[in-house]
């Protein structure tokens, strides 16, 4: 949207209108020592067409769109349906602010329900908020609820859960006094789960673990329901949204809590952001959720109507009272993941599910066969890691050739040299596919 500026003469009836000299006497209550006393270090002001020009050259430098994409590891190049953007450009969204007069918000209040609806029925979960800012951040606020609920100190996360996610959980953890511990992995990349055994105590309050989890496999869910529920703490699990359109939902494996990042419903890249967090828990807990709940009443004359309910936050409450200080949620980013779910419907997002497996199942038969690349762990729903010989080299001559082969983990890790974490979407092509493996040294 295009911004026009007051016109000289505008700002001149304005100032005689307030009565004042000039704009600077509008901050005289601001103190002198903290005014900046020099002109700022800003270029000259340019036309909308030199503005234009210039921002199309920085944005050139950004070449990633113009590469085959197999990096994946959170945030996956799904293709995003043009009527995503159709709707979710309408003014009457994109411009809209918090729904707190639910009298003039019933359209906004009413997309946000649909989101929590979808999420529910996607999750197995009883209730949904209307979404936090990311994956990481909704991991965190389930570990502050889960502590809430069990009114104890301590937290165990898998050691397969994004490492970028447990780095926030601890941050988090850090300012609520909460011990984030977490387990290693085994070689095949799965949890240890006889470490973590040994690491629950009665201080603890919950197992998060992640499915599938940051290297692609899937977890024995069926062995972590059984630990929480001998251990008599709660379950947390980190889920793709793609994938449970395959996969049983976490309900199936008595998770407690539901969190995700939903950038694969019907968001861009972005490169990086915004995204959108989900989360979902049985009905017992949801006056310990944090963030924003769109429940369903009548109005006084009887018909469906909307409004934001139960807001346990300190906006709203005595902070000391307050189960989170989420103020806010990701609505056009959830109105996007509400929009591309709708048209998709279940046998559309099962086929995408089903598409990016079947390219991931494709690559591992190919690099198997061929006995160039190693794979790790083949128990995967979309993302894969295979050990390459000489990857730095390889890695490069891909980027030559327009292709982005994947994350390389001694990013996180650094003992996890020549190992390459792969992501399919339903996006690869078989050709495309199988120039990567060339480039990795297949034959």
């Amino acid at each position: 949207m295009r911004y026009i500026s007051h016109a000289p003469s505008e700002i001149h009836e304005m100032l005689e209108t307030l009565g004042i000299p000039g704009v600077e006497s509008l901050f005289d209550d601001v103190s002198d020592n903290v005014k900046l006393a020099r002109d700022m270090n800003l270029p000259q002001p340019q036309s909308e067409v030199e503005l234009k020009s210039e921002l199309l050259d920085i944005s050139k430098k950004n070449k990633a769109a113009d590469y085959v994409n197999f990096i994946g590891a959170g945030a996956y190049d799904h293709y995003v349906p043009a009527v995503v953007s159709a709707l979710l450009s309408r003014s009457e969204f994109y411009t809209s602010y918090t729904p707190y007069q639910a009298e003039r918000s019933q359209g906004t209040l009413a997309a946000i329900f649909e989101y929590q609806t979808m999420i529910a029925r996607l999750t197995g979960m009883d209730v949904v908020n209307a979404s936090i800012y990311d994956g990481a951040s909704s991991l965190a606020e389930a570990i502050l609820m889960a502590c809430n609920i069990k009114k104890k100190n301590k937290v165990l996360l898998s050691g397969t859960l994004h490492p970028e996610y447990i780095t926030t959980a601890r941050t988090y953890g850090f300012g609520a006094e909460i011990d984030v511990v977490f387990s290693s992995y085994t070689t095949s990349y799965e949890t240890d789960w006889e470490q973590v055994e040994s690491l629950i105590d009665d201080s603890t309050a919950a197992l998060a673990i992640s499915m599938p989890n940051f290297f692609g496999v899937l977890e024995d869910v069926k062995r972590a329901e059984k630990i929480a529920r001998e251990k008599g703490i709660l379950l947390i699990v980190s889920a793709n949204p793609i994938s449970l359109g395959l996969l049983k939902p976490p309900s199936d494996y008595g998770a407690d809590i539901v969190v995700g990042e939903g950038q694969p419903l019907g968001n861009s890249l972005n490169y990086g952001g915004p995204y959108l967090g989900f989360m979902g828990t049985k009905s017992k807990y949801v006056r310990r959720m944090p963030g924003r709940i769109v429940g369903e009443t009548v109005d006084t004359h009887g018909k469906r109507a909307f409004v934001l309910t139960l807001q346990a936050r300190e906006q709203h409450i005595r902070r000391e009272k307050a189960t989170s200080n989420i103020c806010s949620n990701q609505a056009l980013n959830a109105l996007a993941a509400t929009i591309y779910l709708a048209y998709l419907g279940k046998k559309g997002l099962k086929d995408v599910a089903y598409h990016s497996h079947a390219n991931a199942r494709y690559f591992i038969d190919e690099a198997q066969k061929s006995g160039s690349i190693k794979v790790i762990n083949s128990k995967v729903f979309n993302e894969v890691v295979v050990e390459v010989n000489d990857l730095d080299n390889k890695y490069q001559q891909a980027l030559e050739y327009n292709i982005l082969p994947g994350l390389k983990l001694d990013r996180f890790f650094p003992d996890e040299k020549n190992k390459l974490l792969v992501a399919f979407t339903e996006k690869r092509t078989k050709h495309e596919i199988q120039e990567l493996l060339k480039l990795l040294g297949v034959s």
